[in-house]
């Protein structure tokens, strides 16, 4: 039985991955639970899944944790998720934390030689190459649960590294893809919310919406395969069911196919490299008649070029591009700037980057952070 930590376990891949293993409760047992502050929704899964250590980072939910759920061991207060990582023995930590935040867990979690089962994109954008080379250093296991990046991991096992001629990343296109383009400076936080085939947290489907999530995705896909951007390719493909493709060298075409469902790659990475039996999401290929791909239109999506320019430029670029879009899409979710403005402002923090004069390629953990803090004191003051 794998014992497992959830990162993140009141978030939208946080609840499926328990969904996963209350299902599948004889292979799987959760050992610890982590969130910032939802107190009531942590406190029910402790008890559901009998989890004696809980970690949230904000002081007075963990104080109603400790009331709701007295036989619990209740990490608080800053840092508190950290500890829980080094703390608890597991042979799976699922990262399913949200933004920059993640690396320090996912720095820790590698660093005790686990399987790590990774839904946090940002952490590979800002610092792939500090990650993957910890991983080898320490006998751990990254394995990525974004439906995309999980296609490709399962698609590359037909065929070698070196025969890859190109990946092939889907988009559902998100929100307002059908929509206008002179709307979108007056469309609501509200209606960014509304993803056309998946239910996700906030900023992951306001990023859908103006593909940020695929620009981000452009620089996972880089660290992870280790491809050149330009051999990545982003197509539209609004029915999500096929969740990225590989084109090897003979001109084969290898697709990953299933419902839009996030517990198949959580499940994919929870069991590698087994594939248990799982009831629960089944898929006919007659249910989907047609199956549809487009190139994305730049005037839409600016995002993606920029995802190939802090690919194409490597060292803090991606951590740049990250942290500015996280404050821009809080920004607009609080109704303080208009939907095109994001990308904007992450362009020209971006820029601000790509221009300075000591530009590191070869990165150290602390110039990622300082171009992480850079940004977002950039795009604040705005």
């Amino acid at each position: 039985m794998r014992r497992v930590v959830v990162l993140g376990s009141t978030g939208s891949v946080g609840t499926s991955t328990l969904d996963v293993i209350r299902t599948l409760s004889d292979r799987y047992r959760v050992v610890g639970l982590a969130a910032q502050s939802s107190a009531d929704k942590i406190a029910a899964q402790a008890k559901l899944h009998g989890v004696a250590t809980v970690a949230l980072e904000d002081e007075a939910a963990g104080d109603r944790v400790r009331a709701l759920v007295p036989g619990a061991t209740v990490l608080s207060g800053p840092g508190s998720a950290l500890e829980l990582v080094r703390r608890v023995d597991a042979d799976v930590v699922v990262q399913a934390t949200v933004g920059a935040a993640a690396l320090a867990t996912t720095f820790a979690a590698i660093e005790k030689g686990v399987l790590v089962a990774l839904a946090n994109k940002e952490g590979l954008v800002m610092a792939g190459s500090l990650l993957l080379a910890a991983a080898k250093r320490h006998g751990a296991t990254v394995v990525p649960v974004d439906s995309e990046h999980s296609a490709i991991f399962q698609c590359l096992r037909t065929g070698g590294a070196g025969e890859v001629e190109r990946i092939i990343l889907t988009a559902s296109g998100g929100a307002f893809r059908d929509r206008p383009l002179s709307d979108l400076p007056n469309v609501s936080p509200a209606e960014s919310l509304k993803h056309p085939t998946w239910t996700m947290g906030p900023r992951i489907t306001v990023d859908s919406a103006t593909m940020m999530n695929k620009a981000l995705e452009i620089g996972e896909a880089v660290a992870l395969f280790g491809l050149p951007p330009e051999r990545i390719r982003v197509v539209i493909h609004p029915q999500s069911i096929v969740h990225s493709m590989v084109e090897f060298r003979d001109g084969s075409v290898v697709a990953q196919m299933s419902r839009p469902d996030m517990r198949l790659p959580i499940l994919f990475a929870l069991a590698y490299p087994d594939r248990p039996l799982y009831e629960a999401v089944r898929f006919d290929i007659r249910d989907f008649a047609k199956l549809t791909f487009a190139d994305p239109d730049p005037a839409r999506y600016p995002a993606i070029e920029l995802g190939y320019r802090a690919a194409r430029a490597g060292g803090t670029a991606g951590a740049a591009m990250n942290a500015a879009d996280e404050v821009a899409v809080g920004d607009f979710l609080a109704g303080r700037i208009p939907f095109p403005e994001i990308t904007r402002r992450v362009a020209a923090a971006l820029g601000r980057e790509l221009s300075r004069p000591d530009p590191r390629r070869e990165p150290s953990l602390e110039d990622i952070l300082d171009a992480d803090r850079r940004a977002r004191l950039e795009v604040a003051s705005c």
